[in-house]
């Protein structure tokens, strides 16, 4: 019997998780909010910089920026506003400001660029857009070419004291100068207008489109993927029935960006609902930053993805960070290596808790077990209300540990993608089910395992070989920071093994120790033919290195 027919992993669920979740059918993020206001009022929400909002002043200041959307700028329900911030404590105000007003959000990578921005924008048809006025210059470069009717910008530190301002607008500016967007909005001047006048219920329903959500364009063009209200509402539903976290008192480090899915709605949407605080980190890549931070926090969980924990872990201070509140790390966006979570383990007690998920599942699928004591290898069950299929090219389920792509039915599977009638239809099945593009396998006891992407798989004189594999042979070997994989063309035995390699110290790694240590722990068609060293990888923004740019880099050098 197949997987999605014998809904399996049942058996495997910890004590007292539902199968199913049931969340209130008229819920949306609106009303999520509302209520967290309602039982946390006082408590802290947000922290950045030293400065914290509670529930109450996020409950005011969203309402005021809602309101000059809708009176101000008269934004109808339904248009588009993008957000092209960091992690700064105005991200909060205007997402759920903009959600408040009946909008859907878009969320633009601040670092976009101007190629990438004018094709977010006039892909999405935004109407109006909030941006961190450092990168002004970005914007000016292309609003002429978009829909783009008004334009609200803000620094940093605009919303902390002096002279933290200052430092915030150093720190995530990165020094970057300030250039003027003609005709913009200042964002306190924003909150000072929205103030004057009432925000309107919009009338936001749970099949409202809350979100257009772009893919990380890794496969061309990025897409649209269409979140409703009730997409959200679900997987934070689903999150918080599989995760042991209590209500009002949880402390979550976000140092993944806000405007990627998996902060959006792990951290800031799931922990608003729980009436937790976010600490907002600006720039995760400023590891040193980055640990002070974590000092002055008594904080229960942390999430990121294997390249974040690695510098955190390969950073001399971390012994300095008290984890005794730690309950939980929760890695996602790319595969967690063993050698990571090991030292993870090491240094905080905890291993890190392996999830998957994806733009289009908003975006949890499967979690390991809360209670899990050894690193598997392994993405976890499938969480409430969610089912999962490994199925051949044909469609067909197949039997338990066969590989195959993985498939994904559930209330959280996004509409589809934005005016892509077409790839909607290649994605979603008429049954429901998104083809996720993974390759993976599920064990008799419902666990899963991503093999690789199917589009990254090398083929070696007919044999697989999966990135995924030897980049975690690779992570094992002393002396290596980080490693990629790619096939590339070869005239004898059709594609060849390629890796590139970021040594802990250069010269520290010879090639031969490498190839030594790939021998003696990969078949021999998986041991890598070519071997090149570089000062850094390509990542995406949450920091998932690129195999496509080093494909492209390659195919560029030939």
């Amino acid at each position: 019997m197949s997987s999605s027919e014998s809904k399996h992993w049942l058996a495997s669920y910890p004590e007292g998780v539902p199968h199913d979740v049931d969340p209130d059918p008229s819920a949306t993020i609106v009303s999520v909010l509302e209520s967290s206001v309602r039982a946390y009022g006082k408590k802290s929400a947000f922290y950045y910089l030293g400065k914290s909002i509670s529930y109450d002043d996020l409950d005011f200041l969203s309402s005021a920026f809602g309101s000059f959307l809708q009176n101000t700028l008269r934004l109808q329900k339904g248009d588009r506003f993008a957000i092209m911030m960091p992690n700064v404590l105005q991200y909060p105000i205007a997402l759920f400001g903009a959600l408040r007003a009946g909008l859907t959000v878009v969320n633009v990578n601040p670092l976009y660029t101007p190629r990438e921005l004018r094709h977010q924008l006039n892909d999405s048809g935004a109407k109006a857009a909030l941006i961190i006025a450092n990168r002004g210059h970005v914007l000016n470069e292309v609003l002429a070419d978009t829909n783009i009717e008004h334009v609200i910008t803000t620094k940093a530190g605009d919303l902390l004291p002096f002279p933290k301002g200052i430092i915030a607008s150093l720190i995530v500016g990165r020094r970057q100068p300030v250039t003027p967007v003609e005709n913009s909005t200042h964002f306190k001047d924003a909150l000072r207008e929205g103030q004057q006048s009432v925000l309107s219920d919009a009338g936001v329903n749970p099949d409202d489109i809350a979100f257009l959500q772009y893919t990380g364009g890794t496969t061309g063009d990025a897409k649209g993927a269409m979140l409703t209200h009730r997409n959200i509402v679900v997987n934070v539903e689903q999150i918080s029935a599989w995760l042991e976290t209590e209500e009002g008192t949880e402390i979550i480090i976000t140092a993944l960006p806000l405007y990627h899915i998996f902060a959006l709605t792990s951290n800031c949407i799931s922990f608003v609902s729980r009436g937790g605080l976010n600490v907002l980190i600006p720039d995760a890549r400023n590891t040193d930053a980055f640990i002070k931070e974590l000092m002055n926090h008594k904080f229960t969980i942390i999430t990121g993805v294997n390249t974040l924990f690695n510098s955190l872990v390969q950073h001399p201070d971390i012994r300095k960070v008290d984890f005794s509140s730690q309950k939980m790390a929760i890695g996602g966006g790319m595969s967690v290596h063993r050698s990571v979570s090991d030292a993870w383990e090491n240094i905080t007690g905890k291993m890190i808790l392996e999830a998957y998920g994806l733009t289009e599942t908003s975006p949890a699928v499967t979690i390991n077990c809360p209670g899990a004591t050894e690193f598997s290898g392994s993405i976890g069950l499938p969480i409430p209300s969610t089912e999962v299929s490994v199925r051949d090219v044909e469609g067909n389920a197949l039997e338990n540990g066969l590989e195959g792509e993985l498939w994904v039915r559930g209330p959280q599977v996004m509409l589809g993608y934005f005016e892509r009638a077409e790839e909607t239809a290649q994605a979603i099945t008429p049954e429901g089910w998104f083809k996720t593009g993974d390759i993976a396998t599920i064990d008799d006891q419902g666990f899963v395992r991503i093999v690789d992407r199917k589009k990254d798989m090398i083929l070696v004189s007919g044999f697989n070989v999966y990135p995924n594999e030897v980049e975690e042979v690779l992570s094992e070997c002393p002396g290596i920071l980080e490693a990629a994989c790619i096939g590339v063309e070869d005239e004898r035995s059709g594609e060849a093994v390629k890796i590139f390699v970021v040594p802990q110290v250069e010269g520290e790694v010879t090639r031969e120790a490498i190839e030594k240590h790939c021998r003696e722990n990969l078949a021999a068609y998986k041991v890598p033919r070519h071997i090149e060293f570089r000062t850094e990888l390509p990542k995406t923004n949450v920091g998932k290195i690129l195999r496509r740019a080093l494909r492209e880099d390659f195919q560029a050098a030939e």
